[in-house]
C-alpha cells in the first residue's frame, strides 16, 4: 500500500461517512488481511497490526460477525502501541459469503464492501455453467456486481471459447464476460482498463484457474506466491489467505484461496437475480407460490417443453433453491437452540446466586 493516501482511495465513501457520524469513532482503518486473531489494517498513512477488543468478542459470538478482509473498523491506538484495538465494525455495504465448508451450518465471510466480484473459470479444465450459477447466486445476494473471467484461452481453440460463452448466455446469465490468457497476455490490458481507482474487486474461483498469476501480472511483481503449471495446464497455486492489495492504478484487488465447496444458504434474492429469466416467467404461472415441479399452468415448465428454456438450467435452479432453503432452515433451528441454551445457562446462574 502507498503511504499518505486519502481514505476514499481505499474504498471509503459517503455511505460509510454517514455511519461514522453516529458512532464514537477513535480512528478508521480497513482490514487488509486476517490471520487467525491478528488483523492487518491500513489507513491513510500506513499499514499496521490490530486485534479485536475483548468487549466486542463478548458481544459477537458468530464467525461472520468478526472483521473480515474489506471491512471498515473503528479502533483505538495510542502513539506508542504496536497493535491497534478494534472496538467496532461499520455496517457492510456489500458482502460475499458462503455456507461454511463441511457439515457446519454457519456463514463463512469471504470479503466485505466489494464493488465487483470477478468469477474466474478456466476454459481448459474448469468450465462449468452450473458452478458459475452457484457463484452468481451468492454474489448477487451480497449486493456486489458480478463479472465472469474465462482464463487459459491459449489452451483451447477459439471455437471452444465461443461455444462456452454461448452456453453462459443460453443459461440466461447476463453478467459481463471477459476472456484472458496469462501466457499470451491477450485480454490482460482490457481487464486492466476496467479496474477503476478506489473500487474493490474480489477474484474467486477454483484452485489453479490462474487468479494469483493474473494478480501478479496486475501488480507487476511476484507478490503472490505461485507454483508451476502442471502438464495438463491446470495451475497449482499456494494462496492461503485473502489479502487486499492496492494496485498502482489505484484499484483494490482481493485474491482468494481456491474453493472446492461454495455452499449457499438464505439466498432468495441472489437466486432471483441470477435466474432472472425464470423469475420473469414465474409471474405468468397460475399459482403465485408455484414450485415449477409439476403444478398445472406453470409458465416455467411450459417454456422448458417448448424449448425456450433449458431443462438443465431449470433443474440447477431448483437444486440451488432447495439447498439454500434447507441450509437456511437448519441455520435458523441451530440459532434457536443456541439462544434457548443461552437462556437456560443464564437462568441456572441466576438460581445459583439466589441460593
Amino acid at each position: 500500500m502507498n503511504k499518505h493516501i486519502e481514505l476514499n482511495q481505499l474504498g471509503w465513501s459517503d455511505w460509510f461517512e454517514e455511519q461514522a457520524k453516529d458512532m464514537a469513532v477513535g480512528s478508521i482503518a480497513r482490514v487488509a488481511a486476517v490471520d487467525r486473531d491478528q488483523l492487518l489494517l491500513v489507513n491513510e498513512s500506513h499499514t499496521f497490526r490490530g486485534k479485536v477488543a475483548g468487549s466486542y468478542l463478548h458481544r459477537h459470538h458468530l464467525s461472520h460477525e468478526l472483521p473480515c478482509v474489506g471491512d471498515w473498523v473503528c479502533l483505538e491506538k495510542a502513539p506508542g502501541d504496536d497493535v491497534a484495538l478494534v472496538r467496532s465494525l461499520l455496517e457492510r455495504r456489500t458482502l460475499l459469503r458462503r455456507k461454511s465448508a463441511g457439515i457446519s451450518i454457519e456463514y463463512q465471510m469471504i470479503a466485505a464492501n466489494l464493488d465487483y466480484v470477478v468469477i474466474v473459470q478456466s476454459c481448459h479444465f474448469d468450465f462449468n455453467v452450473n458452478r458459475l450459477e452457484r457463484y452468481l447466486v451468492m454474489v448477487l445476494d451480497g449486493g456486489a456486481e458480478p463479472c465472469i473471467l474465462l482464463t487459459k484461452t491459449d489452451l483451447v481453440d477459439p471455437a471452444v471459447v465461443a461455444e462456452q460463452i454461448g452456453e453462459i448466455r443460453s443459461a440466461g446469465i447476463t453478467a459481463p464476460i471477459l476472456t484472458l490468457s496469462n501466457i499470451t497476455r491477450e485480454g490482460v490490458d482490457e481487464l486492466t482498463r476496467l479496474l477503476l481507482p478506489g473500487k474493490t474487486y474480489c477474484f474467486v474461483g477454483s484452485s489453479g484457474v490462474g487468479k494469483s498469476t493474473l494478480i501478479n501480472q496486475l501488480i507487476g511483481n511476484e507478490k503472490l506466491e505461485t507454483k508451476a503449471v502442471s502438464g495438463s495446464g491446470e495451475g497449482r497455486h499456494t494462496t492461503v489467505r485473502r489479502e487486499l492489495i492496492r494496485l498502482e492504478s489505484g484499484a483494490l484487488v482481493i485474491d482468494n484461496p481456491g474453493m472446492r465447496e461454495f455452499g449457499i444458504m438464505g439466498a432468495a434474492e441472489g437466486l432471483e437475480g441470477s435466474h432472472s429469466d425464470i423469475a420473469a416467467l414465474s409471474s405468468n404461472c397460475r399459482f403465485r407460490d408455484c414450485t415449477h415441479t409439476g403444478e398445472p399452468g406453470c409458465a416455467v415448465v411450459e417454456a422448458v417443453q417448448s424449448g425456450a428454456l433449458s431443462r438443465e438450467h431449470l433443474e440447477n435452479y431448483l437444486k440451488l433453491t432447495e439447498e439454500s432453503e434447507f441450509h437456511q432452515m437448519s441455520y435458523a433451528e441451530k440459532r434457536k437452540k443456541d439462544k434457548d441454551f443461552g437462556k437456560f445457562v443464564k437462568s441456572v446462574k441466576k438460581d445459583l446466586k439466589l441460593k
